[in-house]
């Protein structure tokens, strides 16, 4: 585990409560600079925060969260969640007796207003239980438009390949650079056609994709720190602050600054 980060676990113990009569338990804190290590729990949850960038792990797949995004973990599935900086956390937990038509897989989404608003009312019921009956009809509606949650695109998938392996970790160690495939099969020993067919083959899609993935996550946690689109645009190796706008847009249908804006003008519509 990285040492800057402090282990975090006051919310997990939650999604270890099984309760039929308590369908949903919600939490909010500020969180910075912690790590919830590797765990599972018989709650499904779903994740979110108004302000800050989550890293969240599952399996092969690592998702940046940031305040436009919800995640969805099912039950039983085993998760790592690194909080930077401050981040103000939302969760809530879903008994086993309620995840009857929920989605059975991970991922994020593009999380409306509606549900937003859903998730801090339960959130206001506390974690006690006692629920009332006008409190349980929310939570109903809260769980119908749950299952009506769509995946983003904003995930990168990554692999237990120790060949493919190396060369992600190089990838990921150095964003802004520009070597070509055929540097790292060299550095790795294999041809530059096995390493693109291992590409294919272990996180579905191609060399240069993956790369272009990876640096558009690497953007949106930095976008959500308030850095400067010519310092990332910089940093992510793009030798102008306009074709790094071009990548963004072209991958979100947005461009960096429209991102941040859509971001502060739905914290302002949660504030009045």
């Amino acid at each position: 585990m990285n040492s800057q980060y402090r282990t975090y676990r006051v919310a997990t113990d939650f999604g270890y409560q099984v309760d039929s009569s308590i369908p949903v338990i919600g939490y909010t804190e500020t969180v910075n600079n912690e790590m919830c290590i590797s765990h599972s729990h018989p709650r499904a949850q779903l994740i979110y925060a108004t302000r800050g960038v989550m890293n969240v792990v599952v399996g092969n797949n690592i998702w940046v969260v940031n305040p436009l995004q919800g995640l969805w973990i099912p039950s039983g599935v085993e998760h790592q969640v690194t909080f930077q900086k401050d981040v103000n956390y939302y969760s809530v937990f879903i008994d086993p007796s309620a995840i009857g038509g929920l989605p059975e897989k991970s991922f994020s989404f593009d999380i409306p207003m509606f549900l937003k608003q859903l998730v801090f009312k339960i959130i206001s019921f506390g974690t006690s239980g006692n629920l009332t009956e006008s409190q349980l009809r929310i939570i109903y509606v809260f769980l119908d438009e749950l299952a009506l949650i769509v995946p983003s695109a904003t995930f990168l998938p990554t692999t237990n390949d120790e060949r493919l392996q190396k060369v992600v970790e190089l990838l990921m160690s150095d964003v802004s650079s520009k070597q070509t495939i055929d540097y790292y099969a060299e550095l790795s020993f294999m041809s530059s056609r096995t390493l693109s067919r291992l590409f294919i083959k272990e996180l579905g899609m191609n060399f240069s994709d993956w790369r272009t993935r990876m640096k558009l996550l690497e953007a949106i946690k930095r976008l959500g720190e308030k850095q400067s689109i010519k310092e990332i645009a910089l940093d992510l190796g793009y030798e102008t602050a306009s074709a790094f706008i071009y990548m963004f847009k072209k991958h979100l249908g947005k461009t960096p600054s429209n991102y941040i804006l859509e971001d502060e003008n739905e914290n302002d519509k949660m504030i009045a």
